[in-house]
């Protein structure tokens, strides 16, 4: 995991040791030396050049960037003191403010709403093949341990949606509300919504259509079940490993509907592991969860210092 990013921080830290070892000798008398800004700039250019390698966005890196070098700039550090761990230390602080941006835990939250309102009706948004489907059926694993939970098909749009979702609910023994494909989608939304109602149920979990965030119509069909429906939380559901594509749409999902928060498949997979910096730098919404694989187990809260850790390990 994150490959590219330790290899970069490797290499920047062997040229921050070895530039180092010649100031000690000079500072040897003091005690202390100045980190210049010099210094800061030189090292600060190579950390940006390996973070958007690793597929963190421009903006955020710039953003880091400033407040890192208003850190360290002008400051003073022993010489037996690391420089590299200095840097370290700052960038991981600002790597998990950005990520902690707005965060909500997600089932503290359910818990909370549903003091208030039942059921309360998740709306999950993404394109095709990035794990939506299986992580709705992760997110009902996880739910139906406190809750009651029904499924609403409403990806009428792609032939085989509808049995694939359906069979996730037989293995969860849940209950699927749907029509047939073709239908509108905010129509088996809100039968749901009234199927939960009438039982009891707690919390309806909807599955839409895999939209390419090109497609206005589908766009304009989802900002119809919005308006309908009025879900307590639309999640946007992509790939870690798309990187920058996954970025752009998570950024075009929440112009056209606002998402509310973002589960990243497949971070088991991913190599660079900018993708969760940048998606909640383009959103200001957080990340919720991390799929780790393909049982409905390997579903994990979000949780920015490990996820920094991660990296840095």
């Amino acid at each position: 995991m994150f490959k590219v990013l330790k290899e970069k921080l490797r290499q920047i830290k062997e040229k921050i040791d070895l530039s180092e070892a010649k100031e000690k000798i000079s500072a040897i008398a003091s005690g202390e030396v100045l980190i210049s800004e010099e210094k800061v700039e030189e090292i600060l250019e190579e950390l940006e050049l390996a973070l958007l390698e690793s597929d963190v966005a421009f903006d955020a890196v710039a953003e880091i960037r400033e407040k890192m070098k208003s850190s360290l700039a002008g400051r003073r550090k022993k010489i037996t003191e690391s420089l590299y761990s200095i840097v370290e230390k700052e960038l991981k602080k600002s790597l998990v403010e950005v990520l902690e941006r707005n965060y909500f835990d997600f089932e503290a939250e359910i818990e909370k709403r549903l003091k208030e309102k039942r059921p309360l009706n998740v709306v999950f948004v993404g394109v095709n093949g990035t794990g939506k489907t299986t992580t709705i059926a992760k997110v009902a694993k996880k739910l139906m341990e406190k809750y009651s939970v029904v499924i609403a098909a409403a990806d009428t749009f792609r032939a085989g949606a509808i049995e694939q979702i359906e069979e996730h609910a037989k293995k969860l023994g849940l209950k699927v509300v749907k029509h047939k494909q073709g239908s509108d989608p905010t129509a088996v939304i809100f039968d749901a919504i009234k199927h939960a109602e009438s039982k009891g149920v707690d919390i309806v979990l909807a599955d839409t259509a895999g939209r390419m965030h090109t497609k206005k119509n589908l766009l304009d069909q989802l900002e119809k079940i919005k308006r309908v429906t009025k879900p307590d939380f639309i999640i946007f559901v992509d790939e870690s490993i798309a990187g920058n594509d996954a970025v752009e749409r998570a950024r075009m999902f929440n112009e056209a509907v606002g998402i509310d928060g973002t589960i990243l498949t497949k971070i088991d997979a991913d190599a660079k592991g900018g993708t969760a910096i940048s998606i909640v730098f383009a959103t200001q919404k957080p990340i919720l969860y991390l799929g780790t694989g393909q049982r409905y187990e390997d579903l994990v809260k979000f949780d920015a210092k490990w996820l920094v850790e991660r990296i840095f390990s």
